[in-house]
């Protein structure tokens, strides 16, 4: 095997299948990602899903990123674990959350906490929560346009959802919140046209808020609209897959220059029959909600076809079947990162290509302590 830029030298210590991290390529694209918006870190509030891990996030802080987007309370407390300024969680809470988060509010004391709405009646049920705990919640009201996840369109509803907050004594609005992860067209000139249509209604509405209520922000996106956001100086982005990157960003966010920091090892398990080798990569190790041919890409091998996967094997048709052996390393970019990494509770960190730590995966639990 050629020595390639991923090959790690005493890859007889990493198990597999499993994540390795290449810490030079992390901190690349953490640079990368706060040079692009010229240096200016509260332009910057990347989602944590991506990543999930207190040691990568503690590399974020070490560039001056101290302000995050989370999808879970376990996420957010992980972020205020390590010294976050500040955590959006980018979901609207209901049922056991609500209280889980004034828990975190309470416990946390040094990072602000905000959270997103989109209802009024859950707006009022976390006012009357929060009000019954003498705590402020900071609030971000989360817009459709056009993804139809969530969020609430602009029109009539929008103002009746901003005069619900602006009678709730315990809620503070903070801004509006727009994710368009729906844009994703390869062409960047054509998908740019598509987010900026997108947001005209959105811009509009904001003006006409920030009246009201000057120091208010926007909030806007993730990866695949960062570049065209980070263009407009009064957009916060949020990017969160580019700190690892992966095959699927790779393969249609062109304009952006990331490296990949993070793949999958997987060894050779078996020869079955002629043409076919199987490896120990199952479904349970890399994101499996793509077609089969868009879950990894190996590095390593020419001329093969993922044919099929199942918990534990992936199996493989291969072209140059004899020169394979049982027990060889394959090192596979995976399509989609961010669930890839929620499969696994540790990754391996390389250092001139040489494995040097373990990082745990810690967020992947929906609960840590609150």
């Amino acid at each position: 095997m050629d020595q390639q830029w991923y090959t790690i030298k005493n890859v007889e210590t990493v198990d597999s299948p499993s994540v390795v991290l290449y810490l030079e390529y992390l901190k690349y694209n953490i640079g990368q990602m706060l040079s692009m918006v010229n240096g200016d870190a509260n332009r910057l509030m990347p989602h944590v899903k991506t990543n999930k891990m207190p040691k990568v996030m503690k590399q974020l802080l070490a560039f001056g990123i101290a302000n995050f987007k989370a999808s879970t309370i376990a996420e957010a407390e992980m972020a205020a674990e390590v010294g976050a300024k500040s955590v959006l969680i980018a979901h609207q809470l209901v049922g056991p959350k609500m209280d889980r988060f004034l828990k975190l509010i309470h416990h946390y004391s040094t990072t602000s906490f905000a959270t997103i709405l989109d209802d009024v009646d859950t707006a009022k049920l976390l006012n009357e929560k929060a009000l019954g705990q003498g705590l402020t919640i900071n609030i971000y009201i989360d817009i459709n346009n056009g993804m139809n996840r969530s969020g609430i369109e602009v029109g009539p509803q929008l103002d009746v959802l901003v005069a619900a907050i602006g009678e709730c004594k315990a809620l503070h609005l903070q801004g509006l919140h727009v994710y368009d992860g729906h844009l994703r067209d390869s062409d960047f000139s054509l998908r740019s046209q598509k987010i900026e249509k997108g947001l005209e209604a959105v811009n509009a509405y904001f003006d006409t808020l920030k009246e009201k209520h000057p120091e208010i922000k926007m909030i806007c996106g993730g990866t695949p609209s960062f570049t065209s956001h980070l263009k407009q100086k009064n957009r916060v982005t949020s990017p969160g897959t580019c700190v690892l990157w992966d095959w699927g960003y790779g393969e249609k966010l062109t304009e952006q220059k990331f490296n990949y920091a993070a793949l999958l090892v997987t060894r050779v398990i078996s020869k079955p029959t002629k043409g076919i080798a199987t490896v120990d990569l199952g479904h349970k190790s890399v994101a499996p909600e793509n077609p089969i041919d868009k879950r990894v890409k190996f590095l390593n091998l020419e001329n093969y076809e993922l044919l099929s996967q199942s918990e534990e094997h992936g199996v493989l048709r291969v072209s140059d079947w004899d020169a394979l052996k049982v027990g060889d390393v394959l090192y596979g970019v995976p399509y989609h990162i961010c669930p890839t990494i929620n499969l696994h509770d540790e990754v391996s960190v390389i250092e001139n290509g040489v494995k040097t730590d373990t990082w745990e995966i810690t967020a992947r639990k929906r609960k840590i302590t609150f």
